[in-house]
């Protein structure tokens, strides 16, 4: 494959948006928060809580109580890829507080 063609199909690729959890032990707390980019968001949140630089100190705290191999991410939820950006936004942010009510859950972002 060339590098344009590479390029294309990046640009075309499909983004998945929606709500995630994230939890390190059975029976401990729930993290949500709702996104844009679910894969983005992941390995964002992956290399704040492997550098200790989390904004969540809770969430901080607990990765260091438990460590990487405790780590759950689950995606709750993906939205459909037809709806236009101020729906999407909007959407998320109804789908988060949903997930929130739902799972007595914290947020990710404090």
């Amino acid at each position: 494959m060339d590098k344009k063609q590479a390029i294309a199909e990046y640009k075309l690729r499909k983004t998945p948006r929606g709500t995630y959890s994230v939890r390190f032990a059975a029976g401990g707390p729930v993290f949500v928060d709702a996104t844009p980019d679910l894969n983005a968001a992941r390995n964002r949140m992956l290399w704040a809580l492997r550098h200790g630089a989390h904004t969540n100190q809770y969430l901080q705290a607990e990765w260091n109580a438990h460590g990487e191999s405790a780590f759950r991410y689950e995606v709750l939820e993906e939205l459909d890829d037809d709806l236009s950006p101020m729906a999407w936004r909007d959407l998320l942010k109804d789908k988060k507080k949903y997930w929130l009510e739902k799972l007595k859950a914290q947020s990710v972002m404090p």
